[in-house]
């Protein structure tokens, strides 16, 4: 094995795929990166087992080999070169890099032992918006659960609709006590059936955070590819591909807990209602994080009440618009602020039935793209 790169694309595929590696006594491999070389191109492979990332280096090859070394160590100890050209050989048991002032030689352990990455076919990709899929993943991710006694609640549910009017793709999470849903058009897809898989939480924020590392690129590309295949996942985005488990089970059918008909809808500033449920957590009772939302009709407002016997009472008063009758109902402030986060317009609307119904919050609109639902605390 032998090639040569620069030292930012070298750097930049090893802090991609550096975040896959583990620390695991009884396979200390897994804490290794494959370094291939084959067909003319570098690629970098680590893995935990359930994720693997693999991200192609731009180089010139002179010889085709493979071999694993440490991926800590060999990201870190890379990110110090200088912005030159870097020489990677295989000797024996060691890799040697070499770069215009510093050259070193990296122990590790052989390629014949690292796990087998699963294969699936680059065909039947569904495409969708790169900077929405990131957006709409950070709006639900939040809400997944973490407790892993049911399996199918610790993942985001994907759901793909790519032969309706308007081809779409659903992202949901919930962890039983609310629950966040956002939707982006499908670029590609048409022809193929609906289907809908479950994804570990780890593997949408790994997603996520190699994501990240291109947003800022001038020439990046708009579309991420998604192939699912059975009991796996595949996207592939730039230089990189992420595969992973899904989870097996049926995800709940949640759209039955979403009200129909609300009896009171509020308007108001995002940044209102933030500051406001903030002011009234200062109040909240410990461990129940109770917050009272009252919308007054006749006045045009949003009341927010707390009330801890040790520390006092408070009550903040926000206007707005309100459509509808007198409302009452008690949320955990925390879910509630979560939720008004991740809307991201000026106003949200947020839709009562009653103190025994779940709580809507959606961007303020006619055809919001994102809900999120609150359960109520029972008084």
């Amino acid at each position: 094995m032998k090639f040569s790169c620069t030292q930012e694309n070298l750097h930049q595929g090893l802090q991609i795929v550096s975040h896959g590696a583990i620390k695991n006594v009884n396979l200390p491999i897994l804490s290794n990166v494959l370094v291939r070389v084959a067909d003319k191109t570098i690629k970098l492979t680590t893995t935990n087992l359930e994720i693997a990332v693999t991200a192609t280096v731009r180089g010139k090859v002179d010889e085709d080999g493979e071999f694993t070394v440490p991926s800590k160590l060999f990201a870190e100890y890379v990110s110090l070169l200088s912005n030159e050209r870097v020489d990677v050989a295989l000797h024996n048991e060691t890799v040697s890099v070499e770069s215009a002032a510093t050259k070193t030689k990296i122990k590790g352990i052989a390629a014949t032992e690292f796990p087998l990455i699963p294969k699936v076919e680059h065909v039947g990709a569904y495409r969708v918006p790169v900077a929405d899929f990131r957006r709409a993943l950070g709006r639900v991710i939040f809400a997944v659960s973490a407790n892993e006694s049911r399996p199918e609640l610790s993942g985001v549910l994907l759901r793909f609709q790519p032969n309706g009017p308007a081809g779409e793709l659903i992202l949901a999470a919930t962890d039983s006590y609310r629950l966040a849903e956002a939707r982006i058009a499908l670029h590609e897809g048409a022809g193929q059936p609906e289907r809908s898989i479950i994804v570990p939480s780890r593997t949408m924020a790994e997603l996520s955070r190699i994501l990240g590392a291109f947003k800022d690129a001038a020439d990046a590309k708009a579309t991420l590819e998604i192939v699912v295949a059975d009991n796996q996942v595949l996207f592939l985005y730039e230089t990189v591909e992420l595969v992973s488990r899904t989870i097996e089970g049926k995800y709940p059918e949640y759209r039955a807990v979403i009200p129909e008909n609300a009896k009171t809808t509020v308007l108001a500033r995002r940044e209102e209602v933030v500051k406001g449920v903030k002011t009234s957590a200062l109040f909240a009772r410990a461990g129940i994080n109770d917050v009272q939302l009252a919308a007054d009709a006749a006045g045009k407002r949003l009341l927010l009440r707390s009330t801890d016997s040790q520390t006092g009472e408070n009550e903040t008063i926000l206007l707005g618009e309100v459509d509808g009758v007198d409302n009452m109902v008690t949320l955990n402030f925390r879910y509630l602020l979560e939720g008004v986060n991740a809307i991201d317009t000026e106003q949200v609307a947020i839709k009562f039935v009653d103190s025994a119904t779940p709580c809507v919050l959606t961007p303020a609109g006619d055809k919001p793209n994102y809900l999120y639902i609150v359960m109520p605390i029972r008084q």
